[in-house]
């Protein structure tokens, strides 16, 4: 897998999607965006209850991209560590979990769309997580 997708590819590739989805939740947030097309379409319309869920999906998003940044070097200050990788490895099957749930869900889009996109963030969780 080393030699078919780079670290840095892979790593990068998470920040990018990751920041899609922070924007997604964001649009979902501002109701510019349905709500019904996360959450396997059972998210419930009362707006406090929306704003929980999506909050907890921004930290989880900024926590996944933190620790990429810290694992692809670019926050100089912090080294990647022990936990940095047990991290990843949580991540991976975090992705793992995700992708079976976009694809039992029954909402087309997180079937059609979300599902391949966690299979990816899958494929580089796996990938930054092996690196020694």
């Amino acid at each position: 897998m080393k030699k078919w997708l780079s670290l840095k590819l892979a790593g990068n590739t998470m920040i990018f999607i990751m920041g899609l989805f922070a924007v997604l939740h964001l649009l979902i947030l501002l109701g510019l965006v349905p709500s019904d097309m996360v959450w396997g379409g059972q998210i419930n319309e009362s707006a406090g209850n929306i704003v929980v869920l999506e909050g907890i999906a921004l930290i989880v998003t900024s926590l996944i991209i933190f620790i990429v940044v810290i694992k692809l070097g670019y926050v100089y200050s912090m080294k990647p560590t022990k936990i940095t990788r047990m991290s990843l490895w949580i991540i991976f099957i975090y992705f793992i979990l995700n992708t079976i749930g976009n694809l039992t869900s029954g909402v087309t889009v997180e079937n059609i769309i979300f599902a391949p996109i966690t299979i990816i963030l899958a494929l580089c969780a796996f990938r930054l997580a092996i690196d020694s």
